[in-house]
């Protein structure tokens, strides 16, 4: 366990008082000059038959010391005297009081390496005096509840400062594994299901130094209380630090994206694999059994069924073997958001081509929108003006309360998630969002099909009116692009153009693949009743591959065919004010407009130009909409571009 070479190295470090050459021969507290050299006092603590002496409480303390590992341990060099600072003459006061200042000594030490040319002496101090100011945070610091006058753990209730074993010694492998019996002196249950567990199997049986230990979990200095959020958080993470891939596939998850936030309310590792006697998945007494893991998920979701069994925590789709549905609905998904944003961007970029070479050739759309008595064509009611502003709100709504999970990894997401009031506040502000945005899109399907019904005598399913793909437009998708090259004529559009259509029946899609996995993912008891637990898998990912591609197209390909094209920029606020001036409607519905002239019809659609209060109030939802979707696409591509 590579890892684990740099903690224990802090760890064990915390204990050294002097770390190499002349510096280790120099020690602090009182000199070994004064008289009490460390000869003399090996002359009771190496002898065995004086092992044990008793302490102020009663009980008995060990007093033996290993000559040979107390000399090739880091404090080999260090006098006695150094740490035993009440010690003054031979013999002393027994029992020995103790009066060891580790902390003391290791800050002064540590301000004497800034002088030091010795990089790495510099180095290890700095990890010395960062594990020092871990420790005086931690709950080990603190006054023990029993005994105000201790604290829970002092330096020597872990360190055997006699034995401490330099870097790179076989020491350093020995105080790995004698590491849980250490920390069972006080805790000893868990010590217990630890010892039972597979990490501790692997420790005492096998001598398995690659294996967890206690540290590796809860951290050599910094330990926090474990029904914290801080302790909850960091054993969390520190579980990647051996189980990489398993890490990788649950932060992927809701668990694993809230875990990220900074918040402990959903599922962590030791929840479901047990946290002291965490056991092989094999074992019939582990918590993730197949025959044990129902029981497990109902500690969370109380009505879970059979079907959660099939549910997948670590599924992986970049996994074809294992996960293959899962694998194929990731290749499908990455096709489809890769083609189209491929196939609009380049259409994006020939368009803005094509306009910039026509205005600078002085050929494009002129219109002096500030004459005062230009007419303007009514293009939509006030209904789908207050339709398009609220599906508006709320897609954008979605896009900020989703991509925070999606993407949190990144600071801009905690923040978001901590201005929310967190990750639940967020999940009801999510779902209210997606409610009124199914809402909407249902509510504009029954008017349209009213509309159709009114007019079905003479309703054309095919013609210029309808919004139904045909013919039409795949010819002039062909001429547009002539165009864009110069070879051709800009086509003339009837009462929808090609990309508008797009833009219609894209939410469709949008609406049934974000929709529909949405709903079983808010309430996922409800549908594990009806379908396999592997759909959650599925699911929670066309659901955010799906919700991506949405953010993307709508903030940068519509916004530039709707406001950001030279003939309309730096906005069109047409959708808000109903109206279009009579010019610009012809240069864009040409054939449109020599319909309604043809059959007399026109003038019903004619009207005077928006108030200036409406105008102003246009432009300025129509700006806030526009700063904010240009804000949440730049989130999004951060998002992406820093994605681990």
């Amino acid at each position: 366990m590579a890892t684990h070479a740099k903690g224990w190295f802090a760890g064990l470090a915390l204990a050294v008082l002097l770390l190499s050459g002349a510096a280790a021969e120099t020690t602090t507290g009182i000199d070994s000059a004064a008289g009490v050299e460390n000869h003399r006092c090996l002359r009771c603590h190496a002898d065995q038959e004086e092992k044990h002496a008793l302490r102020q409480d009663g009980s008995q303390n060990n007093i033996f010391i290993d000559k040979d590992k107390l000399e090739k341990s880091v404090h080999g060099k260090v006098a006695c005297v150094g740490c035993h600072r009440d010690v003054t003459k031979l013999p002393h006061a027994k029992p020995l009081a103790v009066a060891i200042g580790c902390i003391e000594c290791h800050r002064k030490e540590h301000e004497k390496s800034l002088k030091d040319t010795d990089p790495k002496k510099r180095e290890r101090l700095d990890v010395v005096l960062e594990q020092t100011e871990n420790y005086l945070h931690s709950a080990h610091a603190r006054p023990s509840v029993k005994d105000q006058a201790r604290v829970n753990a002092a330096c020597h209730d872990c360190h055997d400062a006699h034995d401490i074993g330099k870097p790179g010694t076989l020491a350093r492998k020995e105080h790995r594994l004698k590491n849980p019996e250490v920390c069972g002196r006080c805790h000893e249950k868990q010590k217990k299901d630890y010892l039972g567990s597979l990490h501790g199997k692997l420790i005492t049986e096998k001598q398995d130094e690659k294996s967890a230990v206690c540290a590796d979990c809860h951290t050599t200095h910094a330990i926090s209380a474990t029904k914290g959020d801080p302790a909850k958080l960091a054993i969390t993470a520190n579980c990647g630090n051996c189980h990489e891939k398993a890490q990788k596939t649950y932060l992927s998850s809701y668990h694993g994206q809230v875990h990220r936030l900074g918040y402990t309310n959903t599922a962590k590792c030791f929840d479901c694999h047990g946290g002291h006697d965490v056991k092989d998945a094999k074992d019939p007494t582990s918590s993730v059994h197949v025959n044990n893991r129902l029981e497990n998920c109902k500690n969370c979701h109380k009505n879970a069924t059979d079907s959660f069994l099939e549910f997948q925590p670590h599924g992986d789709p970049d996994n074809k073997e294992k996960y293959p549905w899962l694998w194929s609905a990731k290749r499908f998904m990455q096709v489809l958001i890769i083609a189209v944003m491929i196939f609009f961007w380049v259409h994006v970029l020939l368009w803005l081509y094509r306009e910039l070479m026509d205005h600078f050739q002085g050929k494009g759309f002129k219109e002096d929108l500030d004459k005062p008595d230009i007419v303007y064509f009514r293009r939509f009611t006030p209904v789908w003006r207050w339709i398009h502003a609220l599906f508006a709100i709320s897609t954008m709504t979605l896009i900020l309360t989703g991509t925070t999970l999606l993407f949190s990894h990144t600071g801009w997401a905690k923040a978001v998630v901590v201005f929310l009031g967190g990750p639940q506040m967020e999940g009801i502000i999510h779902r209210t969002a997606a409610v009124f945005w199914l809402s909407i899109f249902v509510v504009h399907l029954i008017i349209a099909m009213t509309n159709i019904y009114r007019k079905r005598k003479t309703f054309e399913w095919m013609g210029g009116t309808c919004l139904l793909p045909n013919m039409k437009d795949a010819r002039d998708l062909r001429d547009m692009f002539k165009w864009f090259l110069g070879m051709a004529p800009r086509p003339q559009f009837c009462h929808w153009t090609y990309w508008q259509k797009f833009d219609y029946w894209a939410p469709f899609w949008g609406a049934a693949v974000i929709g529909s996995s949405g709903i079983m993912l808010f309430a996922p008891e409800t549908t594990a009743q009806y379908l396999p637990g592997w759909v959650f898998n599925v699911a929670t990912l066309v659901h955010a591959e799906e919700a991506l591609l949405a953010a993307i197209f709508l903030n940068s390909v519509h916004f530039f065919n709707v406001h950001f094209r030279p003939e309309r920029f730096p906005m069109s606020t047409t959708i808000f004010t109903g109206a279009i001036p009579i010019e610009e409607f012809k240069h864009d519905h040409r054939l449109e407009y020599e319909r309604l002239l043809a059959a007399g019809e026109l003038d019903k659609h004619l009207m005077r130009r928006p108030s200036r209060r409406t105008d102003l109030v246009a432009s300025f939802i129509t700006s806030v909409l526009i700063i904010t979707g240009l804000s949440l696409l730049t989130l999004v591509l951060i998002g992406i571009g820093t994605a681990p």
